[in-house]
């Protein structure tokens, strides 16, 4: 079975354009574009996902912890074949799949349904214990996070569980676009690695870092990329 690539006719400079179809008074426009190239890189690069997948057990998991401002995820799904385009300029209304939270009933290719921050890190985790559980070692687990929902308990019981049990198969992308309203020190990547996570902090907005972050090994542990975006994101 065939997990990767798709016949798109859409590449990422589509991406604004199918964003601006997303109209509504709670866009959370900067939630979104702040996390657009991650989520890009991702699905185009790295993620072992398609439409004809979505339901393979042996397919990668992509969970959007994040889900407040989903416009950009929306495009993304859009360009690669898990959304038609025409469900874009109904985003939001009343009957419209494309809510302001995602939907996993309602989404094609959404893994859960999110919004209520601090939740998506511990589903991601008891997502890689399952699929370890069933032997299935191939799949990766991911999930995207913003740096301010880092302050959520549940999150921080998630990741010092994930790095004593090594889960290596375990995914974390931190959007760091300074929302948070505390410093750490050395950043959000320190708190992964002082937990046992393999950790990486890069420019969020390019590519070819985010892909060599996201693609480095990190054998026995789970691994953490923070990207970096600038602040007014």
């Amino acid at each position: 079975m065939t997990l990767t690539g798709t016949d798109s006719a859409y590449d990422y400079t589509d991406l604004p354009r199918l964003m601006s179809l997303m109209t509504g008074d709670e866009k959370h426009g900067p939630a979104a574009t702040s996390t657009l190239d991650a989520l890009w890189v991702l699905y185009d690069r790295v993620l072992r996902v398609t439409p004809a997948t979505a339901e393979a057990p042996d397919r990668d998991r992509f969970l959007l912890s994040k889900g407040h401002g989903p416009m950009a995820y929306y495009a993304v799904l859009t360009a690669k074949g898990f959304v038609p385009e025409e469900w874009l300029a109904g985003f939001g209304s009343f009957d419209s799949p494309l809510g302001h939270h995602p939907d996993r009933t309602l989404v094609p290719g959404a893994e859960i349904g999110s919004g209520s921050l601090g939740h998506g890190l511990p589903l991601a985790v008891g997502t890689a214990l399952g699929l370890r559980a069933q032997g299935l070692t191939g799949p990766a687990v991911w999930v995207l996070v913003g740096d301010a929902e880092m302050d959520e308990g549940s999150n921080g019981e998630a990741l010092a569980f994930a790095g004593a049990v090594g889960l290596e198969n375990l995914h974390v992308v931190v959007v760091d676009n300074d929302s948070a309203t505390f410093g750490r020190r050395g950043g959000p990547a320190a708190r992964f690695a002082v937990e046992g996570w393999s950790a990486a902090t890069v420019d969020g907005r390019d590519h070819e870092a985010l892909y060599q972050a996201f693609t480095a090994p990190h054998p026995g542990r789970p691994h953490c990329v923070v990207a970096r975006v600038e602040s007014k994101d």
